[in-house]
């Protein structure tokens, strides 16, 4: 753990840029609500949902059933279902620390899992775990900072929550970059487009990853030849 815990440090700080200005937000906007920073702290640590937890702030403030709220979070995360698939024998192989890795499976801990390189006197498993859990402490600090300050201070958060889409820009030109063949990303882009364009911008998100799927499996052998050639 010691030995990986600072090249995965040094893999999640992108994520830290982003998480902490994130998780900020969200901080000042369940304050905002009426919740206490403790209730910050509480939803991050179990919940650990990103946008979930954006959609959270509305739904309690709305007095929604816990049923609503269980549907809303389901067809909001389904996407974490593609995710998990392609992790399934790495997680397998963490052990005890397998239900942490499915929990922690946010959308920058996916990108990063993806391309993470991990040095050769490391072990990959820890290197996975802790870059989850680095992931997740900064969210947590960020939102906890968030209650707290926007309890004290008076904090305008428009545009704040561009953040995330740099984030996700930054994370995309790192793997380009390190990647020798860009079919999976060509395809990704692809699908992600002509879906945004059929089903709008509400919509799209559940078709484009099953294109993607259908896709990726039918050009696997070619994907997996390229990457074992580079």
């Amino acid at each position: 753990m010691k030995q990986a815990l600072r090249p995965a440090f040094t893999a999640t700080v992108p994520v830290l840029c982003g998480y902490l200005f994130i998780g900020f937000a969200f901080g000042v906007m369940l304050r905002d609500a009426g919740f206490a920073p403790g209730w910050a702290f509480l939803s991050s640590l179990t919940i650990y949902a990103g946008s979930g937890q954006y959609l959270l702030v509305s739904l309690l403030a709305a007095n929604a059933s816990l049923v609503t709220v269980a549907v809303m979070t389901l067809l909001l995360n389904c996407r974490h279902i593609f995710y998990g698939l392609s992790f399934l024998e790495q997680f397998r192989e963490m052990g005890k620390a397998m239900p942490y890795m499915v929990f922690s499976l946010t959308d920058e801990t996916y990108s990063l899992l993806c391309s993470l390189k991990t040095p050769e006197n490391v072990d990959p498993n820890a290197m996975r775990f802790l870059v989850a859990l680095l992931d997740q402490s900064y969210w947590i600090f960020g939102s906890v900072i968030g209650a707290i300050i926007g309890g004290v201070l008076p904090f305008d958060s428009t545009g704040i929550d561009f953040a995330m889409t740099a984030l996700f820009v930054v994370i995309f030109i790192e793997q380009w970059k390190s990647a020798k063949r860009h079919l999976p990303a060509f395809i990704g882009l692809g699908c992600a487009a002509l879906s945004l364009a059929v089903f709008g911008a509400q919509k799209f998100i559940m078709p484009a990853l099953l294109l993607i799927s259908v896709l990726l499996l039918v050009f696997r052998q070619t994907i997996e030849s390229g990457v074992s050639e580079a």
